[in-house]
């Protein structure tokens, strides 16, 4: 018997239902980092070249494009 303390194997989370939840947080993660990143370069270079708002919208549209193909990619593994 167990004791209320102690968790019991029930309440454990199954280790398919663990790997789902990590893949779809490295998936949410992988997004943000990409787009930012984007972002961040695209706001640096236009400060270097006195260009904005362009570089900005280019690192923006680069960002989403390496995101989306790494979302894929994460996504086949699974299909």
């Amino acid at each position: 018997m167990t004791t209320p303390d102690e968790p019991s194997a029930s309440d454990a989370p199954a280790p398919a239902q663990k790997s789902s939840w990590m893949a779809f947080a490295t998936m949410g993660m992988t997004v943000a980092s990409c787009v930012a990143l984007g972002v961040i370069l695209g706001i640096w270079a236009d400060s270097q070249l006195h260009t904005a708002p362009i570089f900005l919208f280019v690192g923006l549209l680069l960002g989403c494009a390496v995101a989306a193909t790494s979302v894929v990619s994460q996504i086949r593994r699974f299909l």
